[in-house]
């Protein structure tokens, strides 16, 4: 598959491209199956909602045991971590070969992709997931410059109701000061400049099968889900071969794999 012109340049200014009915709704659903497995066994690693929320910037930016060292029966999953190794299925999507020659008109360079960041199963559970705030993807990530981008792939219905993707178009472009974030570098809502650009946003609605690709830097957040079904999602990352991760960092302490056009 390749990307149209006017596909790139609408990346390149938004900062994030949808690719409608991408996968198979057979191949999303046997993700699905497979990850809700994983959800109702807490198999670790994972992320807890309370370790979400309570986790300062500097345990963020320098953990490296994505345990959740929590009981099990205590245990409300964000998401399940490091879904790379858990299992082929997982894998090969993360490998697709006809989302290669995308990634890497985007990225303008070999398409690596890194089991540092994301490589997780996103959920919103219904009745108990949080919002989750205005940030950048790129803040805890150690890296020689930006070209990252994600992948995110809808594996049912996603909307506003249920927590789907709201984005602030062409934020990754702008520059931003310090005192523009909070502590744990989330966007300051209360911040007039910040309310003016938020006034911007546009929400995803997204089908089993869509694919959206955004940008490391692109201001992003989702609601809690409201609805009474489970929202489910998968998302990992890829960069440029030319962009290195800085040695010592959390970035550069898991592997990293090229994909390559085949």
């Amino acid at each position: 598959m390749q990307l149209s012109a006017a596909q790139i340049t609408q990346f390149h200014r938004d900062g994030f491209l949808i690719l409608r009915d991408f996968l198979e709704a057979e191949k999303c659903d046997a993700i699905s199956t497979l990850a809700k497995k994983h959800l109702e066994d807490k198999v670790e690693p994972l992320e807890t909602e309370l370790a979400y929320n309570a986790q300062s910037k500097e345990a963020r930016t320098q953990e490296r045991d994505y345990e959740s060292k929590t009981e099990k029966s205590e245990k409300v999953v964000r998401r399940l971590r490091q879904v790379y190794d858990r299992d082929i299925l997982f894998k090969n999507w993360m490998e697709n070969e006809k989302l290669r020659p995308v990634l890497q008109q985007l990225l303008e360079d070999q398409v690596v992709l890194t089991t540092a960041h994301h490589n997780s199963i996103m959920t919103k559970l219904a009745g108990v997931s949080t919002a989750t705030a205005w940030h950048q993807d790129r803040r805890y990530w150690r890296y020689s410059d930006d070209n990252l981008i994600s992948v995110w792939l809808a594996l049912d219905e996603e909307t506003s109701h249920n927590g789907s993707l709201e984005f602030i178009p062409k934020s990754h472009t702008m520059t931003f000061k310090t005192e523009d974030f909070n502590e744990k570098e989330y966007l300051c809502e209360k911040n007039s400049k910040n309310q003016s650009l938020m006034s911007h946003k546009v929400s995803t609605k997204l089908h089993k099968g869509d694919v959206v690709i955004f940008h490391s830097l692109l201001l992003h957040r989702a609601n809690k889900n409201a609805s009474q079904k489970d929202k489910i999602s998968f998302v990992y990352t890829v960069k440029g071969a030319k962009t290195k991760a800085l040695e010592g960092s959390r970035s550069s302490e898991f592997e990293e794999f090229k994909l390559t056009l085949l």
